[in-house]
């Protein structure tokens, strides 16, 4: 059952959050940067250090004690579209302190500058300087939520089939991983979802995606064979549109072998771990991804 705080919470976004804005991609970067400042700060004594990989603006994250040889990559969301490391540095910057290990948070590009499949280059890119950098493929862990988590599952895809060592985990935050909208939950849960609308996906799947086939494994990784990807880790809000990209990731994974951790937290929205120390749900949350990162 979901906390008082959190249904008020829910009421406010309701009213005034990103079903208002506009419908410009500046309008909803900025927004999302100002919610996400708003919403939470990085934990006290996080170390944030800048750092540019093959051109790629990205920040490391450190909240000591951590264990040095071990490294978190986190892709931030926002529909490929918005989202940057000022919106998701205090979520990955406590998910870091949580697990007891280093952030890397990247500025991947994004459409419609850089439409598909920008962003996949991009997190090869980072993945494999990591490697470089001496990390262990066994000990990276790959994370991400919305957009960000689909982009963990292709980036673990692109490494399988290049024949690369695959990340320890995949974590993923109420990831998307059906552009094509296909889902139940698209339907069911308009009245619920506080965020967003169905036309509102659909037409950012496109803006990533152009003309390319939306059910394309790289695309949308709930498609894919996922025979031989290490475990995953998925948290999924019951009141968000995007609940059946997370049940439906949950059974690919099933049904290819791959271990799975699902957990639908009820009364919970999209990536609702932003809110930080806003909310108790968002304080577990984020305690469980770190259990989960130190027990692999």
């Amino acid at each position: 059952m979901a906390s008082l705080r959190s249904v008020i919470f829910k009421k406010i976004m309701n009213r005034a959050i990103l079903r208002t804005v506009g419908t410009s991609i500046e309008e909803k970067r900025r927004t999302m940067d100002r919610a996400s400042l708003m919403w939470t700060r990085v934990p006290k004594n996080c170390m944030v250090e800048k750092v540019y990989i093959e051109g790629i603006e990205a920040e490391w994250l450190t909240n000591k004690p951590v264990a040095e040889d071990k490294v978190l990559l986190y892709f931030h969301g926002g529909a490929y579209t918005y989202g940057s490391t000022d919106s998701h540095r205090a979520l990955a910057g406590k998910i870091g302190k949580a697990a007891g290990v280093r952030v890397l948070l990247p500025e991947y590009r994004l459409a419609p500058e850089n439409p598909y499949p920008a962003a996949i280059e991009d997190a090869v890119k980072i993945y494999k300087w990591l490697l470089e950098q001496g990390f262990e493929s066994s000990n990276i862990f790959v994370a991400g939520d919305s957009a960000g988590g689909g982009l963990s599952l292709v980036l673990t895809l692109v490494l399988k089939e290049e024949g690369i060592g695959c990340p320890a985990s995949i974590i993923c935050l109420s990831p998307w991983v059906d552009l094509a909208s296909s889902g139940v939950s698209y339907w069911k849960k308009v009245k619920e979802d506080p965020l967003f609308t169905p036309d509102g996906i659909k037409k950012a799947a496109r803006v990533y995606a152009g003309d390319e086939i939306l059910t394309s494994p790289f695309i949308s990784p709930v498609y894919a064979d996922l025979t031989g990807l290490p475990p995953i880790f998925i948290q999924v809000g019951s009141e968000e549109l995007l609940l059946s990209d997370a049940e439906m990731l949950a059974a690919q994974a099933k049904r290819y072998q791959v271990p799975v951790n699902f957990k639908i937290w009820q009364g919970m929205w999209h990536v609702w771990q932003l809110t930080g120390n806003l909310l108790p749900e968002a304080k577990q949350a984020i305690a469980e991804i770190g259990d989960f990162v130190k027990r692999h």
